[in-house]
């Protein structure tokens, strides 16, 4: 990246900032989070003060929060670190971004909408379901009441991507139920979505940074639809397996996963599709491409 210097990233050890470093030269910026190693600082948004203080002295160009809670079920049980995390530390680097009259970068979710549609864009209403789609949308809301402009918020589907160790996902549990030798899954078929690949995720965002897209709210997902069956058929296919994959609803996973999920999180990119800057590829495409480079035998 040319346009910024100073990028602050809190999450860089997750999912999305894990994939983030793969794909360009970090060396000159901060990243942060929690769990700290040789390349990434020591720093948990939850801690308000230490945070300020450290963004205060490092003077970024731009804020990248990518720091989340986003296990629904841990979400549900512990409530204040779920509101805390994802929603009053998370505008606390909005406020620290005003205070420097620097971008901001927030990722959202599809969990903030309700059972009503079948099909989300920007325009439409969202009704949060669970504690962790709560906490991102009351931070939707609080950034885009504000008298503050300078933000991105990018709403993302259901994530997938930074290999066996960082991804907390769906695509990676079904990995592991067949690395460890399951020859029958029990998959959902009635909750539908969009896989989307962390990998253009984080490449749209430098994109879109870097080529000002004009500050707002986006959804932004790889592209078509699909089933969590879908998607686990997808992977059999793909890789050829011989396993039997049965479709179950959700009640049968209703112990394990007793955070209320929508029945449709299939968001559609409609603003970027307008701006003509939808640089999200097809989710079986990038599937593929993510089961070559970190399961594929």
């Amino acid at each position: 990246m040319t346009r910024y210097k100073k990028i602050f990233i809190a999450g860089a050890n997750g999912m999305l900032g894990t994939t983030f470093q793969n794909l360009t030269d970090t060396s000159k910026y901060l990243l942060t989070d929690k769990d700290q190693n040789e390349k990434i600082l020591y720093c948990d948004i939850r801690d308000l003060k230490h945070t300020t203080e450290l963004i205060r002295e490092y003077e970024p160009d731009v804020i990248l929060n990518f720091a989340a809670l986003v296990d629904l079920e841990y979400c549900e049980k512990e409530k204040d670190d779920c509101y805390l995390t994802n929603t009053i530390a998370a505008i606390n680097l909005f406020n620290l971004s005003k205070e420097l009259n620097i971008p901001y970068v927030f990722i959202s979710t599809a969990g903030i909408f309700g059972d009503d549609k079948e099909f989300y864009t920007e325009e439409d209403k969202p009704y949060p379901l669970s504690a962790y789609g709560k906490s991102k949308y009351y931070t939707e809301q609080l950034m885009l009441n504000q008298n503050y402009e300078k933000y991105w918020i990018f709403r993302a589907g259901w994530m997938m991507g930074g290999g066996p160790d960082k991804d907390k996902k769906f695509v990676n549990k079904i990995m592991k139920q067949i690395n460890s030798g399951a020859k029958e899954l029990y998959v959902v078929d009635d909750k539908l979505g969009v896989p989307t690949y962390t990998k253009d995720f984080a490449q749209s965002i430098l994109r879109h940074i870097e080529e000002d897209l004009p500050y707002g709210l986006y959804n932004m997902v790889s592209q078509g639809e699909a089933s969590r069956y879908d998607t686990a058929v997808a992977i059999k296919e793909y890789l050829n397996l011989d396993i039997t994959i049965h479709k179950v609803t959700s009640d049968h996973f209703k112990q394990e996963y007793f955070a209320h999920r929508p029945y449709s999180e299939k968001l559609i990119n409609d603003k970027l599709n307008k701006l003509n800057k939808n640089y999200m590829r097809e989710w079986k495409v990038c599937l593929h491409e993510y089961l070559d480079e970190h399961f594929k035998k």
